[in-house]
C-alpha cells in the first residue's frame, strides 16, 4: 500500500490528502500559489473550496502562518489568482 500524505488546512484545520488542497509558498517577499506543490519557500496549505479561501483572504490568516505581516497588495494578488474568493 503507498504512503499517502497528509496535510492539515490552515484555516478549518482539516486534515485531507496532499492532492486535495492548495499549496500556498513564501519565498523572500513574494507569495504566490504552488500548482506544483515543489516549490521552494515555506508552504501552507489550504482547502479548495470557496469557504476556506473566503476566511484565508478576510482573516488574513497568512500574517500567523508567516509569523509576519503581508501587505494588503499580497491579499489582494492572491484574491485575483484564487478567483476572486473575496
Amino acid at each position: 500500500m503507498k504512503h499517502v500524505p497528509l496535510r492539515t488546512c490552515v484555516v478549518c484545520r482539516a486534515q485531507k490528502d496532499k492532492s486535495e488542497l492548495l499549496r500556498i509558498v513564501k519565498r523572500d517577499d513574494a507569495v504566490e500559489i504552488d500548482r506544483s506543490g515543489k516549490a521552494a519557500g515555506r508552504g501552507a496549505y489550504v482547502c479548495d473550496c470557496d469557504e476556506c479561501k473566503r476566511a484565508l483572504l478576510k482573516k488574513r490568516v497568512l500574517n500567523r502562518v508567516y509569523k509576519t505581516q503581508l501587505d494588503q497588495s499580497v491579499y489582494d494578488a492572491l484574491a485575483k489568482e484564487l478567483g476572486g474568493a473575496q
